[in-house]
């Protein structure tokens, strides 16, 4: 009987390493990071633009690229800067303002995209909240420094399905379940819960 109790036991123990890494596992990199290290002519996932706004900042032309149009707040995206005659030569910082927009984050140096090379960007980025964004770039180059902004915000719609707190609250249901009954499961077969065998 204490085999077989131990037995179970161990059963119960991995039915809940088993759920909790599957639960706490980070997810897989969706795309692969370009680092200094990467071999010349390594390949990724093309960069889609469906959707474009032009910004004018002091004398250079910056193309704004969207991979997702219309935007919606918590979707995760692309967005491509391009500015006339390329980057090479020019550097710069990206301002970035909208609601609920982390202070820390408004303002951020202008860097190539990880997996389109030859323009700055930003890689799978989400906006935090639906309403009116606005970008802004300053620009060094060889023409000197120039500062513009959008001339009309675009708007970032609602987030679509269901709200945030729903859907985590909905996807940890089971989990919940599993760890009661691996509770009442654990309660009635704990060490020394089983009957000893009567001897003469």
């Amino acid at each position: 009987m204490r085999r077989f109790a131990r037995s179970r036991n161990l059963t119960a123990a991995a039915l809940v390493a088993l759920a909790f890494g599957g639960f706490t596992a980070s997810p897989a990199l969706a795309h692969a990071p370009v680092t200094p290290t990467t071999p010349p002519g390594t390949t990724y996932a093309p960069v889609n633009i469906v959707h474009t706004e032009r910004v004018q900042a002091g004398p250079y032309g910056v193309t704004i690229g969207f991979s997702v149009w219309p935007v919606h707040a918590m979707q995760s995206m692309d967005f491509s800067f391009i500015p006339d005659g390329g980057i090479q030569g020019k550097s710069g910082q990206l301002h970035v303002d909208g609601p609920n927009m982390p202070a820390d984050e408004r303002v951020q140096p202008l860097a190539r995209h990880p997996r389109k090379r030859g323009v700055w960007g930003l890689d799978t980025t989400a906006l935090p909240s639906p309403g009116q964004w606005r970008f802004g770039f300053v620009i060094d180059g060889p023409q000197g420094r120039g500062e513009g902004s959008l001339a009309t915000p675009f708007t970032a719609l609602q987030q679509p399905g269901p709200p945030l707190a729903l859907s985590w609250s909905i996807t940890t249901i089971p989990l919940l379940f599993l760890v009661g009954f691996i509770a009442v499961a654990w309660r009635r077969m704990r060490p020394g819960s089983a009957m000893e065998p009567l001897t003469a």
